[in-house]
Formats: structure tokens, C-alpha cells, sequence
């Protein structure tokens, strides 16, 4: 039934120009996008969102803008749109005046979705399917938007005073809850939520890391799938989102918006970038049968990729049942205004979910998509940190190394293939030298910098290292789904034991497998990420899906051991490491020369036997044991101090299980080679030196980093690097 009140007797044209709801000094505007659209009631509620007030007609169309402004009206208003159209699901519309829908604008979010009936559009259980209509009122189940004072996209962005350069940039994946829960220093209040992360000892050990990027999990406003709820669970990981103006109301205390704004401030305030990991390939309302609660009602075919064809049926490149026609220009909008307002709050950059959704035509995948070139001459967000997951499940969708200059991508290869080697499969020392080596077979072309490549050995999706080294096969029993969920192509080794074992040799085995990992990892070329707690032996159990799990399986347990207390301290010094040789992190693709000076190879690979790989060797599918030897002098631009450009790095890596007799190399003005890490002793303050000729005994799955001098100053760098590392004073920039 409508409703009526006195307060607003009429509504005012209002203005298109800025989509959702804006407040100024007397007023607010409300303005929504719907293409096909025949009316739409602006529904007005009391501050609790159950009871409606008022409900007046929108009254001007413009440019296919719905809008109108209500005099009188505050910021703090409660509302949600009835969209009047035709239900014609196949000609491709859903419209369904008996659904509240949320205006996708939403910056601040009332109550809860309460699944049930009432959200779907269709009758449940009719033999006509989604063909049928359904009028079951679903304003109760569903939560309703606040109208929020300050819009951010209105106002200058909040520059971060410590954006990082690239080639210095360590990410560090988390969740905003996870991270938090079961921390003993954050107030109970305060645990799993902005605050938490905000919290001084949060933020002093994140710093102590040494990383430079805090790269949260989806914070947008999302959903629980039914099928959860049904099981008593519910969506952790928050890839499912209702909401892309407004953070989850689970992450606030009390609601406050300004707890995300202050957890960013809090953040820059210790030197930290923050990135938000985002959704715009897809939406929590699914398929045909999925529910009805904001783009599926208020225009569905402009919002949604649907079959040419068939229009019933919704284009799934996602495998969640519907994905984002980010090809259209309004919805193209709504991403760039969804940035920006992210933006204007102080975030760094972005990651993107699968980011091939973002970039494709009807073509498919395109690099001048319009997605892309409104990020190119975006005059805000063409300053900052773009990071694909470059890969979609639709024809053509893997896209690693096919992303335009300018974006980093997740580099799975990176990960398969480092997982692999250090497992002991054959034929991997061609594949290891290119990962390596920042994946110049994938990413060096059009001035593509090694940066581009984000290497992971794990992240959220899959196994923490811990469980990458203790299981060979999935244990999501958990997830109620008879453990079929989740990859069962995990490339792990569990060292001898599956799972939890008190065997000494498998613990030590273990212990050392993930510190080769983390070696490599993090003094590859590239930009490393780091999954949290996998520097302290993090476990969820072997369950490698915990996308549902919201307990302990998820969240970071602070109670430290000895043993992960020292591989915390082993990450720190790795990082430390890397942030103090130039020559660990370059910006530029290794090429195998010095671009002047012959006979000085920027990269160069040699055997145990101290001379150069030979082809017959890289071809050897047996060759698990190799050294890349790194040049400085070749390998860094002009940009670096002097002292940085004549460091000789060589990183050796052995997955054999037997014990090999390493020669050091010569190589042009190294006098001596310093030993500055071995994961079979890698917290050793011994730091012994050896001659090119002089053997060193290289354990079995084991890796060393030595460090030499070629001229005064880098020599002089080295020794000072030495003695820090003798008195234990390892602290990243």
C-alpha cells in the first residue's frame, strides 16, 4: 500500500548530474539509472529501516536518469527504490514493483538481508520457473540505504604521503576480520572490525614485517549465499557483493562510516599503502533463479551480459551466474564513480576479481575496451596501484601477461611453478629461470617493467604455506559439500605425513620447504605478496576453500610458537634483504647482456660446477639444482645510489633431496663471496666468506643467497650489510 505524509507534500525536479542520493544545505537529490524503466517510487523509512513513511514518484526523466529532490530532507534519511517495468524475463527483463531494491549508489547500509521467499522475483517451487511473477512484498527482508552528508567523489582525493614506488613494494594480503578476531590486544568491541586493523599493535607488527601494502579482502557490502545460510554458514570472504559505495556494515562499530577512513589514516600513518581488493565482475543476485536486490529490478538487461539470443539466460564468464556488462556506459560509471568514491577516502589502489570481465567487448578480451581507457585518462585514479587477477571463465578469459602497461597481474605460473619445483618435479629449471626472472616470457613487451608480475606462492583461494607443505590433498569437510569444493590440482608435497604428525624429520623438512619457498618468493624479480600468517606457519586445517569458514580455520591465531617466532624473524630478514639490494628488486626485464659493456651479463645461470648452463642441461628433465647470478652493473637503471650498481648477487636453489657440492663461480671482479642466507640455517649470525673455486656443501631442498662486491662503494654497502646482519639490526625502510 502507499504511503503518505505531510512532511514532503511534493517532490522537486531535482538534477541527473550525480547519481545516488546528495544532500546539501535544504535538501536531498535522488537520482537512478534505469534505461527500461516505466516509473519509479522512492520509498522513505524511519531510521531503523522497518517502517515505511513515505513513498513518493520520482518525477523527471533525463537521459535516462530517474530523478527528483526532496526539500526539507537530511542526511541520515532512510530509503530503497520500487522500479515499475515490464517482467518479461525473455526479452530480458525483471522488473518487479513488489521488490525494494537498493540504489546502487548506497553509500551507508541499514540492516541486514534476511533471505527468504520474498527476494525473488519469481513464484518458488512454480512449474513456470522464473516465468512467473511473484508478489510477495520483500521491503521486510531487505536492508534499505542511508543518505550519507559528504560524497567523496565530490571532494579532492586524500593523497597518500607514502605511496610507494613499485620496484619497493611488498604486498600483504589479508582480511579485515580474520586479521583481527582473535588478536589479544584489540578490544573484544574492536576485534574483525576497521577498528582492529587500526589498532597500534596491529599496525606495528604489519610494519615490523616490513611490507609496504596492507591488501584487504572485499570490504564492499555483501551477501551470504542461500545455500549457506541453509548449512549454518556464511560467506567469509565477502566475493559477493550488494554494495559498491559502502563498506559491510559487519566490518563497522556502531555503524560509523569514519571507522574505515581512520583505519586508512592510522595505516599511512605508520608508511603503509592500503589496497582494496574489488568485485565488478559480478553481483550476489546470480542467475535467472537468483534473488532480487538492486541491478536485476531496476534494469536487468543494462546491467547484466545477457545470451543475444536468449535473454533469458544471463552470460556466466564468472561462475557465479551473472556477470557485469561493464561495457555499457552507465554501468561503466558506476565502476569509475565506485573507484573514485574508494579513492577520495585514501586508498592506494585496487585489486581486481576477475579482472578479464572488466576488459571484454562482445568481441571478447580487449586492451581498448572502455573500462581501460577511462582508467588511462582518469586524472585520479591513473595515479594509482592497479593489480589484476587476470583470468575469467569465459572463452579467451586467461589473460596473464595481457593486461596494458601500467596494470601488475597476479602471476599464476609464478605460483605453479615455484610449487612445482620445490615439490621435485621434472622439468621445471627452464620454468623456475623464468619466473625468476619476473616472467619476461609473459610480461616483457610494450615497456612493461618487472613489477607487472605479482608473485604469490599462495593466497586466499587455496593453501597457506603451512598446509601447502603438510598436505597432498584438500580436507574441506568442513564447507558441507562432501569435500568436492575447492582445487584438487594443488601442486603440494605433504613431506612425508599427511597433516598433523610428531615425525622430526617430516617437521624439519617442512620447516625448511617453506622457507625455500618463502627465499624465492620474496628475492625474485617482480612484486612479491605475502598471504598473512604464512610468515608464522599459518594452518587452516588442510582445507583449501575456506571461503565459508568464519572461525578459527580463517582467522590468524597470535599464539606463537618458537619455531614460527623464528620464521616470522626469517621473513623480516628476507624482506630486509630485499628493501636493502637494489640488484633483488629491480625495475627492468633481465635480457642475459649489458647493454654497453660486453662480457658483463645482467642475469646469468650456472651450474653446481660453477660454469654457465649449457642447452643440453636446461633441457635435462633430472636438473633440479641451478644458481642465477644477478650483475648489478648490467641488471639496474641510474636511479640507484652508486654503491647499489656494482652488487653481485647469486641465488642458488637445490630441490634435489641429496646434498650437492656447489663451486662458487668466478665472475668479473668478484674477490669473494659472502654467504648471506641458507634455509638450512637461516638465522645463522655466522656469515662466512669463500673464494670463486671454493665448494660449498648445498643441503638436499635447500636454497643460499651469497652477495659480493665488484668495485670500493658496493664492497663497502656489503660489509655494512654484514655487520647489520651480525648484530641482529634487520629493519626495512
Amino acid at each position: 500500500m502507499k504511503k503518505s505524509s505531510s512532511r514532503w507534500p511534493s517532490v522537486e525536479a531535482g538534477s541527473p548530474l550525480h547519481l545516488g542520493a546528495t544532500a546539501d544545505e535544504d535538501g536531498v537529490n535522488f537520482a537512478l539509472f534505469s534505461a527500461h524503466a516505466t516509473r519509479v517510487e522512492l520509498c522513505v523509512y524511519d531510521e531503523s529501516g522497518t517502517k515505511e513513511i513515505h513513498r513518493v514518484d520520482l518525477p523527471e526523466q533525463t537521459d535516462e536518469v530517474w530523478h527528483g529532490r526532496l526539500p526539507g530532507a537530511k542526511a541520515g534519511l532512510v530509503y530503497g527504490y520500487r522500479v515499475h517495468g515490464p517482467y518479461k524475463p525473455d526479452k530480458g527483463h525483471r522488473f518487479n514493483h513488489h521488490k525494494l531494491v537498493l540504489d546502487p549508489y548506497a553509500r551507508s547500509l541499514v540492516g541486514q538481508l534476511q533471505w527468504g521467499p520474498s527476494l525473488f522475483g519469481y513464484q518458488l517451487g512454480h512449474p513456470d520457473s522464473d516465468l512467473s511473477f511473484s508478489e510477495i512484498d520483500s521491503a521486510p527482508a531487505m536492508p534499505k540505504a542511508r543518505v550519507v552528508a559528504d560524497d567523496p567523489r565530490l571532494q579532492p582525493p586524500r593523497p597518500s604521503p607514502w605511496r610507494r614506488p613499485w620496484d619497493r613494494t611488498i604486498i600483504y594480503e589479508t582480511h579485515a576480520k580474520g586479521f583481527t578476531q582473535r588478536h589479544p590486544a584489540v578490544p573484544e568491541a574492536h576485534r574483525g572490525r576497521f577498528k582492529g586493523l587500526a589498532h597500534p599493535e596491529v599496525i606495528a607488527y604489519v610494519k615490523s614485517l616490513g611490507v609496504s601494502t596492507v591488501e584487504l579482502l572485499p570490504i564492499h557490502a555483501f551477501a551470504d549465499e542461500p545455500h549457506l545460510h541453509d548449512h549454518g554458514l556464511s560467506n567469509f570472504w565477502g566475493y559477493n557483493t550488494i554494495g559498491f559505495f559502502t563498506p559491510d556494515p559487519r566490518y563497522l562499530v556502531d555503524g560509523q562510516l569514519a571507522d574505515f577512513a581512520e583505519m586508512v589514516d592510522r595505516l599511512h600513518d605508520a608508511g603503509l599503502e592500503v589496497v582494496l581488493d574489488v568485485v565488478y565482475n559480478h553481483t550476489a543476485e546470480g542467475n535467472g533463479l537468483g534473488p532480487t536486490i538492486s541491478f536485476k529490478g531496476i534494469d536487468n538487461a543494462s546491467y547484466y551480459r545477457l545470451d543475444p539470443q536468449h535473454p533469458r539466460n544471463y552470460i556466466n564468464d564468472t561462475g557465479t551466474g551473472n556477470t557485469v556488462n561493464a561495457n555499457h556506459p552507465r554501468v561503466l560509471q558506476l565502476i569509475m564513480d565506485s573507484l573514485r568514491h574508494w579513492a577520495g577516502l585514501g586508498v592506494d589502489g585496487f585489486r581486481f576479481d576477475l579482472a578479464t570481465v572488466l576488459g571484454r567487448e562482445p568481441q571478447g578480451f580487449d586492451q581498448t575496451c572502455g573500462f581501460f581507457q577511462a582508467w588511462r585518462q582518469d586524472p585520479v585514479l591513473g595515479r594509482l596501484k592497479f593489480i589484476a587477477e587476470p583470468w575469467d571463465c569465459g572463452p579467451g578469459g586467461y589473460q596473464v601477461g595481457g593486461f596494458p602497461p601500467g596494470w601488475a597481474e597476479w602471476n599464476d605460473a609464478f605460483r605453479d611453478q615455484l610449487r612445482s619445483f620445490w615439490r621435485g618435479d621434472e622439468k621445471q629449471v627452464p620454468h623456475l629461470a623464468s619466473r625468476l626472472t619476473a616472467s619476461a616470457d609473459r610480461f616483457r613487451h610494450r615497456g612493461r617493467r618487472a613489477w607487472a608480475s605479482v608473485n604469490f606462492i599462495t593466497a586466499h583461494d587455496g593453501f597457506t604455506l603451512a598446509d601447502l607443505v603438510s598436505y597432498n590433498d584438500r580436507h574441506n569437510e568442513a564447507n558441507g559439500e562432501n569435500n568436492r569444493d575447492g582445487s584438487s590440482n594443488n601442486l603440494s608435497w605433504n613431506c612425508g605425513a599427511e597433516g598433523p604428525t610428531d615425525d622430526a624429520e617430516v617437521l624439519t623438512l617442512r620447516a625448511r620447504q617453506q622457507r625455500n619457498l618463502l627465499l624465492t618468493l620474496l628475492l625474485a624479480h617482480g612484486t612479491p605478496m605475502l598471504l598473512a600468517g604464512d610468515e608464522a606457519g599459518r594452518t587452516q586445517q588442510g582445507n583449501n576453500n575456506a571461503y565459508c569458514q568464519d572461525n578459527e580455520i580463517s582467522w590468524v591465531d597470535w599464539e606463537r610458537t618458537e619455531d614460527q617466532q623464528m620464521l616470522t624473524d626469517y621473513v623480516r630478514k628476507l624482506v630486509w634483504l630485499r628493501d636493502t639490494l637494489a640488484v633483488l628488486r629491480p625495475n627492468r626485464h633481465a635480457r642475459g647482456r649489458h647493454p654497453a659493456r660486453a662480457g658483463i651479463r645482467d642475469v646469468a645461470w650456472v651450474d653446481a660446477a660453477g660454469r654457465e648452463l649449457q642447452p643440453a642441461q636446461w633441457s635435462d628433465p633430472a636438473m633440479r639444482s641451478i644458481g642465477m647470478l644477478a650483475d648489478a652493473r648490467a641488471l639496474l637503471d641510474g636511479r640507484q645510489p652508486a654503491g647499489q650498481h656494482g652488487v653481485t648477487t647469486l641465488l642458488v636453489v637445490n630441490a634435489h633431496h641429496d646434498l650437492v657440492l656447489w663451486t662458487m663461480p668466478a665472475h668479473h671482479g668478484v674477490a669473494r663471496w659472502t654467504r648471506i642466507v641458507d634455509t638450512n640455517a637461516p638465522l645463522e649470525r655466522e656469515i662466512p666468506e669463500y673464494a670463486p673455486g671454493d665448494v660449498y656443501e648445498v643441503t638436499g631442498r635447500s636454497a643460499l643467497l651469497f652477495v659480493s662486491g665488484t668495485d670500493a662503494a658496493s664492497t663497502a654497502l656489503v660489509k655494512e650489510l654484514v655487520d647489520a646482519l651480525r648484530r641482529g639490526e634487520i629493519q626495512a625502510a
